[in-house]
């Protein structure tokens, strides 16, 4: 079916307001197993969101446009993938309701944790649900699709195995091992171009994916886990490439984290803790030597979380 020709136009309002969270994720895997022939990497990731949000708030509008504001202003411009999403979706059904868009980042910005990505996929959640909208889920995956990587994943959140370049997506029960309740991420003051990172990848760093399905398995089973069992295939080039990275790695170890983890494509780096007692003193250290520092836990959120004014 056509939607754009066969659905009904939606009745324009004004004032109506809506709230979502945008939850960030970490890699517990990255296997990298080779370059398809379309340039991109096949991959295999095992993703888990974490308790690190943007807030999004959606006013409507009698205006047949979409504008957004943002507390970083570089993100408040047609490019961002939440305005992407919201575009894509009017498209896709011939809407011509007016929207105002504000978003309130928390996430760091490029950073390895799928902040865009997530912004993207909470924009057609809330949307397709807020205004009754008659699109599947294949519908929205499709789109989700189309506007990146690791968009697909948001839709659903929590952990999951993800393949391909990240949009075939397996859900996995929700099990997170006590020995690693508490998340302490640490992102250095830098950028990394995650074009640059893949392509210079060597051939030492592909794997056939059995890092992936070990933890996969381990977590289905709820067998031990042990921190030192997850891998990314980024990791070796990113410390190489960016010694601001390898630096903060370092302090992390330093400060009592007991192994570090890069998060996709990085900057930012996390390490996990039992207890809060031995996570809080490595915190304090790092956000002493000036790093962003968070501290937050893995997260299964409802994606039935909005708040409708």
């Amino acid at each position: 079916m056509n939607q754009s020709q066969d659905c009904p136009q939606q009745q324009a309002t004004s004032g109506k307001v809506c709230f979502v969270q945008s939850y960030a994720k970490i890699n517990l895997t990255l296997d990298v197993l080779g370059k398809r022939a379309d340039g991109y990497h096949e991959l295999a990731t095992i993703m888990q969101t974490i308790d690190l949000y943007d807030t999004l708030c959606f006013t409507t509008t009698n205006e047949d446009r979409i504008s957004m504001s943002c507390n970083r202003t570089e993100l408040s411009n047609d490019n961002n993938l939440v305005v992407r999403a919201a575009q894509a979706l009017r498209q896709k059904l011939g809407l011509r309701q007016g929207l105002t868009i504000e978003l309130n980042k928390r996430v760091p910005v490029a950073a390895g944790l799928g902040g865009g990505s997530s912004n993207a996929a909470a924009t057609l959640l809330a949307l397709q649900r807020w205004w009754q909208l008659p699109v599947s889920m294949q519908e929205l995956w499709e789109i989700a699709a189309s506007l990146g990587s690791d968009v697909p994943f948001f839709l659903t959140g929590g952990l999951a195995l993800c393949e391909g370049r990240g949009e075939r997506i397996t859900p996995l029960a929700a099990h997170w091992p006590a020995a690693m309740r508490w998340l302490l991420l640490v992102k250095p003051a830098i950028g990394v171009s995650t074009a640059t990172v893949f392509r210079n990848l060597t051939s030492s760093d592909y794997t056939n994916g059995a890092w992936s399905r070990a933890i996969e398995v381990a977590l289905q089973t709820q067998s031990g886990l042990q921190a030192s069992d997850l891998y990314n295939s980024l990791e070796r080039g990113v410390l190489a490439q960016y010694p601001e990275v390898a630096q903060a790695r370092q302090e992390m170890l330093d400060a009592g984290a007991p192994y570090v983890r890069l998060s996709g494509s990085g900057p930012t780096l996390f390490s996990t803790f039992a207890t809060l007692t031995e996570a809080a003193p490595v915190q304090q250290a790092l956000h002493t030597q000036g790093y962003e520092v968070y501290l937050t836990r893995a997260i299964n959120p409802a994606n039935n979380d909005i708040t409708y004014f």
